[in-house]
């Protein structure tokens, strides 16, 4: 029998269809510091048959609105553009907009229900509208950064099979530039002022749309979203979550974590394309009827990021280690935040000591997060708990979160293993369903009776995580995860590479960088290291995107080597790392 519950959201009451007996807990006032994870597998039972984001939620919001039951001078999403120009929708427009984006993409593009499609746009209102319009028809939608050059663009499409791309003028040109190669990809949908040949012109299309729709039936455990996430070998991995693993199980986030209640004011700074943006630009905030902000900033500005900490009424602020280091570096003094309250960090490790220079300047804590692209919040710091610098908090409900070794056994507090969460006898309905098209990848990130994080850590007596380090080679910089295969497939491009190597490097802004070690070849061997080095930078930012290029670059004449001839990373990254 499916259970029935109310989830309390400040002071109103709407009722859903749940999956878990975790959810009424929320309603009843769960403490913050109560939070340790759950050993019941009785709490992933009761998933609904079927749930739906953008009916089930966002349209319940959208009626409290218009019942004078949330404040109607408090937008759904408030977006700031770089001349100053604003946009304000409440829960009753973005439910309007985004009934009339679903009609565009099942009528005008004659997209279904299980069709995948890419949306590749930067921080502009559309990206909201259109998501939240593939929800609503059930189609399956792909986020992508903007930064992506022709060959991630091609591999993306190519992969996933998607039907349609959805991107701006600035990048059609690119996505045209491999489309005939792409024998997937039947439409092209444009978000522009202008047109192009090929491409369908959204706004026109939005203009003619109906207002009305019917909400397509998902299943609970359906595919929702699809997100490309990088690895240690081969291209980027397909996550695959399904409409309740975020839908329903973001509520931690936004409940615990980010603290929000529909009177509160959210940023959170992060690419559309990264599965940060749906933990604190999509999900968590909506599930709690609170506002999300953002400004159109293509890349980050910490004068803008400041300005708008200082002119807008934003409540709560969520960046990345990276962000608060560079924001610390001006003179905060000449900067009044009056209505923030609420710091968060995710994305990477947040050093100590970064928590202590933006606590000294500002007098606010910094809550730290932790979460993968194949879940939702893992670890967290909550209001009520007490900060531990360094700590990444305790595990966040409803994960039964371990420290494990290599034989799955639990390890004891103080003794450094694999972070991992319980998957058996029941798999949590908030954990990816599969790397899609890759079963044996799948079943690698397996062990026993727990999925294994890659990420290696300590539990403490209190129950509190410390973040060791990766157990593979991604590398994590400014919120980034970059695989290195992708950099040294780059740089191998270049006709001076004969051999490359790209490991994790220590730096005083970004946390870590990308390093390349790279064996010349011998017509290259005597030419100026310096421009080589800015030659083969820009080389990378060509071929793959930007984000990943090695800013740091070392010519070597050999590298550590396993007697099978596999290149050690570890051994580099060692050195690296000792350095410091």
């Amino acid at each position: 029998m499916k259970l029935l519950f109310k989830l309390q959201i400040f002071n109103s009451i709407w009722t859903l269809k749940s999956p878990c007996r975790f959810f009424s807990l929320c309603c009843r006032g769960f403490a913050p510091q109560n939070i340790s994870g759950y050993e019941s597998p009785s709490l992933y039972k009761d998933l609904p048959e079927h749930f739906n984001f953008a009916s089930d939620v966002l349209d319940k919001w959208s009626q409290m609105e218009k019942n004078g039951e949330r404040a109607s001078s408090i937008p759904a999403l408030w977006w700031v553009g770089d001349q100053g120009n604003e946009v304000r929708w409440g829960f009753e427009e973005l439910g309007f907009l985004s009934r009339k984006a679903a009609n565009v993409l099942s009528d005008a593009c004659g997209l279904k229900k299980g069709d995948r499609v890419i949306v590749m746009l930067p921080r502009i209102p559309e990206w909201w509208s259109i998501t939240v319009g593939c929800i609503r028809t059930g189609i399956i939608y792909i986020p992508a950064t903007t930064q992506l050059t022709a060959n991630d663009i091609f591999y993306r499409l190519q992969a996933s099979k998607a039907k349609c791309i959805i991107t701006n003028d600035t990048l059609a040109p690119v996505v045209d530039s491999v489309v005939s190669k792409c024998q997937f990809l039947k439409i092209r949908l444009m978000v522009s002022e202008g047109s192009r040949d090929g491409w369908l012109d959204f706004k026109e299309l939005l203009k003619a749309a109906h207002g009305d729709h019917n909400p397509v039936k998902t299943k609970s455990q359906e595919a929702m979203t699809i997100y490309f996430t990088s690895g240690t070998t081969g291209y980027p991995k397909m996550v695959e979550h399904s409409h309740s693993s975020f839908g329903i199980g973001m509520t931690s986030t936004g409940r615990f974590w980010l603290d929000l209640k529909p009177s509160d004011i959210c940023w959170g700074l992060s690419d559309p394309g990264w599965v940060k943006f749906a933990y604190g630009c999509f999900f968590s905030p909506w599930i709690q009827g609170a506002c999300i902000f953002t400004h159109s900033m293509l890349q980050f500005e910490a004068t803008t990021v400041l300005n708008c900490l200082s002119r807008f009424p934003i409540t709560s602020f969520c960046g990345t280690p990276t962000v608060y280091r560079m924001l610390a570096q001006h003179d905060l003094t000449s900067y009044k935040f009056k209505s923030l309250k609420h710091c968060l960090s995710g994305g990477e490790p947040l050093n100590p000591e970064v928590m202590k220079k933006w606590k000294s300047k500002t007098g606010m804590d910094i809550y730290e997060g932790y979460g993968q692209t194949e879940t939702v919040l893992i670890c967290s710091v909550c209001k009520g708990m007490k900060i531990k610098p360094g700590a990444m908090g305790k595990a966040s409900p409803p994960y039964d979160v371990q420290v494990i070794d290599e034989n799955a056994n639990i390890l004891p507090p103080g003794k450094e293993g694999d972070i991992a969460i319980r998957i058996k006898p029941t798999r949590p309905f908030c954990l990816f369903s599969h790397y899609v098209d890759d079963p044996e990848k799948t079943a690698a990130s397996e062990r026993g009776d727990f999925y294994i994080t890659g990420d290696r850590g300590i539990v403490d007596e209190d129950g509190y995580f410390w973040f060791v380090g990766r157990a593979d080679d991604v590398i994590l910089s400014s919120g980034y995860r970059i695989g290195p295969f992708e950099v040294e497939n780059a740089l191998m491009e270049h006709p001076a590479v004969a051999e490359a190597a790209v490991v994790s490097s220590p730096d005083p802004i970004r946390g870590e960088v990308v390093k390349a070690f790279v064996i010349l070849s011998p017509d290259f061997a005597s030419h100026d290291p310096e421009k080589l080095t800015k030659e083969l930078q820009e080389h990378v930012k060509k071929v793959t995107a930007p984000y990943k290029y090695p800013r740091k670059v070392e010519f070597v004449q050999q590298l550590p080597k396993t007697i099978s001839g596999k290149i050690q990373r570890k051994e580099l990254r060692k050195k690296e790392w000792e350095r410091i």
